[in-house]
C-alpha cells in the first residue's frame, strides 16, 4: 500500500479498506455489506457531465450481466446525494434509463482520497477509477482512466468473468480471452517450475489432457 497525503492507497491484493458511506440507496459499509459477493466500485468526475452520463447508462444496461456473475455495481463522485438524485432523475426522464445501483455521496472527498481517486492537479474531481473486489473483500483489479476517455464497460464485465473463471479453474486467461488468437477460450496452465513438472506437462500433452506449444506454454479447456 502506498502512503500519500496522510492516506494509504490500496493496491491489487490488498483488502478493500473498511468504510461507512452514504449512497442514493442508503448507508452501506464497504466491503462488509457485500461479503460473499463481488462488487465493482467506479468513480466519475462529476454529475451532469456528458461522458459520465454515457458510462452510467452503459453500466445500467449491462447490470443484468453483472448480476448473473453475482457482482454488484457502486458509483461514486465528490458530490452531495441531492446532486446524484437529481442526475438520476434527469437520466430517467430524458434517456429513459433508470439507474438502480447505489451512488456514493462523497462531498468532502474522504473516500476518494483514501482510494487514490483524486489527482493532485484536478482539485476535487475524481479520475475514472475502477475497483473490482472479490467475495473476501480483496481488491483484484484497479483501472484508471482520464476524464477524456470513457470506459469500456464490456471490458470491465469481461474482467470480472476472467477473474472468476481463473479462480474456479486454478489457471490464467490469455490475452483477449475468451477470443484469444492462439488458444481461443482455453485457459493457460501455470508454467512448470521444476523439471518434474515440465516432464508431467509433456505426458499430459501426449495423453491429450492439455495442449502445449512448449513445456512452459500449455493450455487446457474450461472445466
Amino acid at each position: 500500500m502506498e502512503q500519500t497525503e496522510g492516506y494509504t492507497m490500496p493496491f491489487i491484493g490488498d483488502l478493500f479498506p473498511e468504510m461507512k458511506v452514504h449512497t442514493t440507496l442508503g448507508e452501506i459499509v464497504l466491503p462488509t455489506s457485500y461479503q460473499g459477493h463481488w462488487f465493482v466500485l467506479f468513480s466519475h468526475p462529476g454529475d451532469f457531465t456528458p461522458v459520465c452520463t454515457t458510462e452510467f447508462v452503459a453500466f445500467q444496461k449491462l447490470m443484468p450481466e453483472f448480476t448473473k456473475l453475482d457482482t454488484f455495481l457502486i458509483g461514486l463522485s465528490v458530490e452531495q446525494v441531492y446532486s446524484h438524485m437529481k442526475w438520476i432523475e434527469w437520466i430517467k426522464e430524458n434517456l429513459k434509463v433508470e439507474i438502480t445501483f447505489p451512488i456514493i455521496a462523497d462531498s468532502l472527498g474522504k473516500v476518494a482520497m483514501k482510494l487514490g481517486m483524486i489527482h493532485p492537479t484536478m482539485g476535487t474531481r475524481t479520475v475514472r477509477s475502477v475497483f473490482i473486489v472479490d467475495p473476501t473483500g480483496k481488491i483484484r483489479i484497479i483501472l484508471t482512466y482520464p476524464e477524456s476517455v470513457g470506459r469500456n464497460i464490456h471490458e470491465i464485465l469481461r474482467s470480472v468473468k476472467a477473474l472468476q473463471t481463473a479462480d474456479a479453474n486454478q489457471a490464467a486467461t490469455p490475452a483477449n480471452w475468451p477470443r484469444n488468437e492462439l488458444i481461443g477460450d482455453r485457459l493457460i496452465v501455470p508454467p512448470a517450475s521444476t523439471i518434474q513438472e515440465a516432464n508431467k506437462r509433456a505426458e499430459q500433452a501426449k495423453a491429450g489432457e492439455i495442449q502445449c506449444y512448449d513445456w512452459w506454454l500449455c493450455s487446457k479447456p474450461l472445466s
